[in-house]
């Protein structure tokens, strides 16, 4: 059931595509959506490298022939950052950083957990709680973009809450990986409503790699 929905989902989503975008739709274009999607096959085959790199000269050619298209996306990713970032965040304060391309490298030393709203084009994040010193009771950290790669691990004495889409690309939960179109995940750690700490992760991307630890 779950697989027919997404494939009806992936379908009216074309249509809408098509419908909205038709008129500009020529060969170069079409040539750059086979790419994408010969790059989604190759990712949901296990061949993650070959995927990203069709996904990647797909972009770079609808890039080069429909640039406002491109900007019009990044607006519409921009101005809903900015929505979702004024909702989520707890209290005035937080830290807010846009960047056309970030790294985090918060995986090497102790790192302060504080209430964080990141937006990028291109971005890396690699976050391991276990080194991290919360500033809050209740943190809330939002990575939002075009494209991002995502690694996190997570010790057993936070709790932790996990709101994850990635339109294309994977998310790999603790060994379980979903590969391709629409991946979501929504979790909460079992002991989440008692523990002191609790992180909650927003994290969205058009294209990207989420990778999930348990420790």
């Amino acid at each position: 059931m779950e697989k027919r929905n997404r494939i009806i989902a992936i379908c009216l989503i074309s249509v809408g595509f098509l419908m909205l975008f038709g008129k500009w739709i020529d060969f170069s274009t079409i040539v750059a959506l086979l790419f994408i999607v010969l790059g989604i096959y190759k990712i949901r085959g296990g061949n993650a490298q070959k995927g990203y790199l069709f996904m990647g000269i797909g972009a770079v050619l609808i890039l080069l022939n429909h640039l406002f298209i491109v900007v019009a996306i990044c607006l519409i990713s921009l101005g809903l950052f900015y929505a979702k970032a004024k909702k989520e965040q707890p209290k005035e304060g937080f830290v807010q950083k846009l960047s056309f391309m970030s790294n985090f490298d918060w995986d090497q030393a102790p790192w302060v957990i504080r209430n964080t709203s990141v937006w990028h084009v291109l971005g890396e994040a690699d976050l391991d709680l276990s080194l991290g010193l919360p500033e809050d009771k209740h943190t809330v950290m939002m990575f939002q973009g075009i494209m991002g790669d995502m690694d996190l691990t997570i010790p057993d004495y936070y709790g932790v809450e996990i709101d994850a889409f990635v339109l294309f690309g994977s998310i790999d939960f603790d060994g379980n990986k979903d590969s391709g179109m629409m991946n979501r995940i929504s979790w909460k750690s079992p002991n989440y409503s008692n523990s002191e700490y609790k992180i909650k992760f927003i994290v969205s991307y058009m294209v990207g790699d989420m990778d999930i630890r348990l420790s």
